[in-house]
């Protein structure tokens, strides 16, 4: 495998999604790169070679990839890897595959990988909506996890979520019959969306009934934020659709 964010700097960011409106291109994200220190560049020089996987567009044999088949759980947006740590910890029955554009988050969870030996865990450093669509089979997928997106909170900006009627599709044909995806959010305004648009997505039943969320599960780890912020009163919202 290449590096994907060689020392030189040489590597262009991840395309980012777009969604055409009119003449303009939105964006699901923007790259906030923060801080990436050497030690995380050393992680993308010396763990990229194991954790990584070089995003090419071309149909990927997931069971190739880790050798084995098992249960195959995707996390979109894993940001510093702390939930999708937790849950290749404790179930490494299962095979797990990450996807984050924020270069010091994918740095930082390759370190973990090396330190837990963790070869049940693959990370891409790309878009997730060209992975979904140009390298992940229809039906590939056990369970989809999408845990605090961005918000986008001003109301111009809402139509920048990740979570719109498209993606809830692209996510459905990736699903198998049976297959699970798990949102959670800490914005209300976006929960309402989430219901909204997941709601009335064909091949998904919310499994707490219309505009219904569940206790956080047991493999979502609370967040230091996430802790902090309901002792100020917030509110977090877990979704959890089963795939029909």
């Amino acid at each position: 495998m290449t590096n994907p964010f060689d020392s030189a700097g040489s590597k262009a960011p991840p395309k980012p999604f777009t969604v055409s409106e009119g003449r303009r291109e939105v964006r699901s994200f923007v790259l906030r790169q923060g801080r990436f220190t050497p030690a995380q560049q050393r992680a993308f020089d010396e763990r990229w070679p194991r954790f990584g996987i070089d995003y090419n567009g071309q149909p990927r044999d997931l069971d190739a990839t880790f050798g084995r088949p098992a249960h195959k759980v995707l996390e979109i947006g894993f940001g510093n890897g702390a939930a999708m740590r937790f849950a290749a910890q404790h179930d490494p029955s299962r095979d797990y595959i990450g996807i984050e554009v924020h270069a010091p988050g994918v740095g930082r969870l390759l370190n973990a990988l090396a330190d837990d030996n963790a070869d049940h865990v693959r990370l891409y450093h790309h878009d997730a909506v060209e992975v979904l669509q140009n390298e992940i089979a229809d039906g590939a997928l056990d369970e989809v996890r999408i845990y605090f997106p961005d918000p986008w909170h001003k109301k111009r900006h809402n139509k920048r979520r990740l979570l719109q009627p498209a993606f809830a599709e692209l996510i459905v044909r990736k699903l198998r019959p049976g297959g699970r995806l798990h949102c959670a959010t800490d914005w209300e305004d976006y929960a309402e969306q989430m219901w909204d648009v997941l709601d009335a997505t064909a091949g998904l039943v919310n499994r707490a009934g219309p505009r219904g969320s569940v206790p956080r599960p047991d493999w979502r780890p609370q967040t230091h934020f996430e802790t902090r912020g309901q002792n100020l009163g917030h509110g977090v919202w877990d979704l959890l659709y089963d795939r029909t």
